[in-house]
C-alpha cells in the first residue's frame, strides 16, 4: 500500500494529556547526559524561578511521538512503520516543559511529498500545557522519509 497522499493537512483530535513525571525528567537527562542541575535537583529547580525539574529540550519528542502514532497506526495513511526512517527533528519552545505539566497535543500532518519511491511526511505537533489549548509550551516538527515497497 502506498502512503496516502490526502492525508496532507490533516488535523487530529487533541491527544489526552501526557503526564510529566520527575523520573522521566530525570531519566532522559541522565541518558542525553543534560547535567545541569534545574533537570534533576528540585532545590535548583525552584531557586532558579521553575515551579519544579525542567525537562530537557528535547523532551518534547516524547510527547510528540506519542502523538504521531495516531498517524503511523492509522491503516487509512498507508505507513509501513518498518519502513520508515526518522529524517528531521526541529523544536521550537514557547515555555520549558516542566515535571507536573499535563501536555495535550494537537498532530497536523502538514506535507507529504512522494519522489523515486521514497515518501517525506512532515508533521507538526503544537503541545499546550492545558486542555483548552491556551497555553502554548512547544512545536515539534519531524519528518519521516518512508521508503516504498521497491526501495
Amino acid at each position: 500500500m502506498a502512503i496516502n497522499a490526502s492525508y496532507a493537512g490533516r488535523q487530529y483530535a487533541p491527544t489526552d494529556p501526557y503526564q510529566v513525571g520527575r523520573a522521566k525528567v530525570r531519566e532522559l537527562a541522565a541518558a542525553t547526559a543534560a547535567t545541569q542541575p534545574v533537570h534533576h535537583d528540585l532545590v535548583a529547580a525552584r531557586a532558579a524561578g521553575y515551579p519544579d525539574l525542567v525537562a530537557s529540550p528535547t523532551f518534547a519528542v516524547i510527547i510528540a511521538q506519542a502523538a504521531e502514532a495516531q498517524l503511523i497506526e492509522d491503516p487509512d495513511a498507508g505507513i509501513d512503520f518498518s519502513r520508515v526512517v526518522h529524517a528531521d527533528e526541529r523544536f521550537t519552545h514557547t515555555r520549558p516543559i516542566v515535571a507536573g505539566d499535563e501536555i495535550t497535543t494537537v498532530l497536523h500532518v502538514d506535507s507529504i511529498t512522494e519522489r523515486a519511491g521514497l515518501a517525506m511526511v512532515t508533521t507538526r505537533c503544537e503541545l499546550f500545557g492545558d486542555a483548552t489549548l491556551t497555553d502554548h509550551v512547544a512545536t515539534v516538527r519531524s519528518t519521516l522519509a518512508v521508503r516504498g515497497e521497491d526501495a
